[in-house]
């Protein structure tokens, strides 16, 4: 049913607590597992240390981290590292990959200036070429 399931990671909680569902959903129906972070936009007077999801060096290594926990559990993973926009880069790659369905936790770290009141996976559920899935 699930042949292509894309995984959009950051380092939220919540994303981690996802992958255990992702990992059981992927094992149950045999699916291909897409791992995808993306290094939001920044301008210089905005770049900060702390914010991984900003760093593309930290955004590598959290994604090296989620195939290595996917790879614990007997499922390959392929992982794919973009720059832009959250929302926007996870349906476009959805839509490149011809994912048939997005898993996502229900609020992470991807929040940028689109406004704080409108969430990553709020603007995924409304922009998707595909159904998503939101685990809480």
């Amino acid at each position: 049913m699930f042949k292509t399931i894309l995984f959009p990671v950051d380092q939220s909680r919540e994303a981690r607590e996802a992958a255990e569902f992702v990992a059981k959903l992927v094992q149950k129906h045999q699916s291909n597992l897409i791992l995808l972070s993306v290094v939001e936009e920044t301008t210089p007077s905005e770049s900060s240390n702390d914010d991984v999801m900003k760093s593309a060096k930290k955004v590598e290594q959290l994604l090296k981290d989620a195939q290595a926990f996917f790879s614990s559990q007997g499922i390959e993973a392929e992982i794919l590292e973009k720059q832009g926009q959250p929302a926007f880069v996870i349906c476009d790659v959805a839509d490149e990959i011809k994912a048939n369905l997005i898993v996502m936790g229900c609020r992470g770290l991807g929040l940028t200036d689109e406004g704080s009141h409108d969430s990553v996976s709020n603007r995924v559920i409304n922009l998707t070429p595909c159904p998503v899935l939101i685990v809480p």
